[in-house]
């Protein structure tokens, strides 16, 4: 089992930029593919980006590609979303998530096994 907790969220005005950690503890989090989801209001729980367990391999959705970037340190046991260009559009509950087997690029939030708490995002216009 992972434990994950979240950092780095805020308000930011549009077009500003936030870098989202989480902070892996418990089994080894070189084992995990990790993934950053979002959640507004309403909505379902969308997969913004995802990371192999090597870092070497990522993949994003198309309404983020070339503003956010994910990245690992498994030195650290951390992940990163650098978020830039940020638009109102991004406001949501952020969480990062730990996937315990399986295909590292699922997009479904049913695959992710172990979730943080989430930190919100709120960008204003």
């Amino acid at each position: 089992q992972v434990q994950l907790v979240e950092s780095g969220g805020g308000l930011v005005q549009a077009g500003g930029s936030l870098r989202l950690s989480c902070a892996a503890s418990g089994r080894s989090f070189t084992n995990y593919p990790m993934g950053w989801f979002r959640q507004a209001p309403g909505k379902e729980r969308d997969r913004v980006a995802a990371i192999s367990r090597s870092g070497d391999s990522t993949v994003y959705a198309g309404s983020v590609k070339g503003r956010f970037s994910i990245s690992r340190d498994n030195a650290k046991n951390t992940v990163y979303l650098q978020m830039n260009s940020l638009k109102p559009e991004d406001t949501a509950v952020y969480y990062c998530a730990a996937k315990d087997g399986g295909a590292w690029s699922a997009t479904s939030a049913r695959s992710y096994d172990y979730w943080g708490q989430g930190t919100q995002v709120t960008v204003s216009s």
